[in-house]
């Protein structure tokens, strides 16, 4: 009986481990790991952000997100790790924002692919072709596919034009890849697609294999979540908390109208450089606000603006 009992036991425990350590990480996993988004949230677990949130993201620049994000504090602990620049884009003009969608990648190893490979029939995924699509099968409409390909360039092409092709189908969107891909002239060809990536190269993916899905990557000096706010400029990419993201992306908001009104008090010779150049006086706020009232295309109503700043008294 009690040797019964024993191999219920350790038969549970096994299936519960082998469930837990999956190629694709689990809706309960993703929760853990966001917890403080509060919003509605994916199938998969992962935090939905606003599709308005992420347009009116596209119009801030990644210095004042960039700001923003990095001056919150909390506990003993900053966001100073969620900035990459040095990319290689195919359409340096074109901004991409959209939903974290994860990937790693690793050196191939035979006896760790046959687990991936076995793992992912359990998983119901694709056993055609390599498991460098299984991230593309999921993809939903404002995702952005952000992978770790470990910075490899030469046979590190995670994609060509044909999984380009189908990303944008399922995304609406492009990639962010710590690697490379390949025929960047035919994804150049996909309107609507763009990419950050290392470098391009002809050679085809090979000895290296897709170990993770939603799960944290590292992406060179940044670190990224599923469901993170993917901003993505010719100026580098940030990436956003999903429980953080609406309040960043109204602080960059503000700092680029304050930003504004200093440029043209400025060439107007109104005010001094170190007068704008630091904490405003009573004078110059005022002056601020009533120049808001006159301004054609607010980001947001007037009186969130001034409820904000008077919430925000640093400046």
């Amino acid at each position: 009986m009690k040797k019964t009992v024993f191999l219920l036991l350790f038969t549970t425990c096994t299936l519960f481990t082998i469930q837990a350590q999956g190629v694709g990480a689990s809706s309960e996993y993703i929760k853990a790991i966001t917890p403080e988004w509060k919003g509605e949230r994916f199938l998969d677990g992962r935090p939905k952000i606003s599709d308005q949130l992420l347009e009116r993201a596209k119009h801030v620049s990644i210095e004042a997100l960039w700001g923003a994000l990095r001056n919150i504090r909390e506990g003993q602990s900053t966001y100073v790790n969620q900035y990459m620049g040095e990319w290689h884009v195919i359409h340096p003009d074109q901004v991409m924002t959209g939903r974290a969608l994860t990937a790693q990648y690793m050196p191939s190893r035979p006896d760790l692919e046959s687990y991936i490979r076995e793992q992912g029939k359990l998983e119901n995924r694709s056993q055609q072709g390599g498991n460098n699509t299984w991230p593309i099968d999921i993809l939903v409409e404002g995702d952005i596919y952000v992978a770790d390909g470990f910075g490899k360039i030469v046979d590190g092409t995670l994609i060509g034009d044909n999984l380009a092709n189908a990303i944008y189908r399922n995304s609406k969107r492009g990639v962010v890849f710590y690697g490379s891909l390949r025929d960047e002239e035919g994804c150049a060809m996909i309107e609507g697609f763009n990419a950050w990536i290392l470098a391009s190269d002809p050679s085809y993916i090979q000895n290296m294999i897709l170990t993770s899905i939603n799960h944290p990557v590292r992406i060179g000096r940044a670190i990224c979540l599923p469901g993170d706010m993917v901003v993505a400029k010719k100026y580098g990419v940030i990436f956003i908390p999903a429980h953080l993201a609406e309040r960043v992306v109204v602080a960059a908001e503000v700092t680029e109208l304050r930003d504004r009104f200093g440029w043209q008090r400025l060439r107007e010779g109104k005010y001094l450089s170190g007068q704008i150049d630091s904490r405003w006086s009573n004078e110059i706020n005022a002056d601020f606000r009533e120049w808001l009232k006159q301004y054609p295309s607010l980001p947001m109503p007037l009186q969130e603006i001034i409820d904000y700043m008077d919430g925000n008294r640093t400046w």
